[in-house]
């Protein structure tokens, strides 16, 4: 996949993911910063970066549990890990580091 094509697909993506988490019910604070990261931070002051790396051609998810990375597959970003779809994996992600029962659903 050409490099802009990518950062296209990233961007678009990493919109849809800061949308979710704003709709999630988790108590965060989210921040957009340039080239194509997210930074969101939670009331126990952890913080969740979400970025798109473009050498790569993935977006990286750097969480108090580890750092993991997706891989766009048919309309869906999967873990390169496990396989795990990315926003099934952020609802974890998220439970986990707010310690409160979130669904992190991709919107269209």
């Amino acid at each position: 996949m050409e490099e802009s094509a990518f950062n296209a697909l990233a961007e678009a993506e990493l919109a849809r993911i800061e949308t979710a988490l704003e709709d999630c019910g988790a108590d965060i604070d989210i921040e957009p910063k340039p080239g194509g990261v997210l930074e969101i931070e939670f009331d126990n002051g952890s913080k969740m970066i979400i970025n798109r790396h473009t050498a790569a051609r993935e977006i990286w998810v750097a969480a108090r549990s580890g750092g993991f990375h997706f891989r766009p597959e048919g309309g869906r970003w999967i873990n390169t890990r496990d396989g795990l779809e990315l926003y099934a994996m952020l609802s974890t992600l998220v439970g986990e580091q707010s310690g409160a029962a979130v669904t992190v659903r991709r919107g269209d």
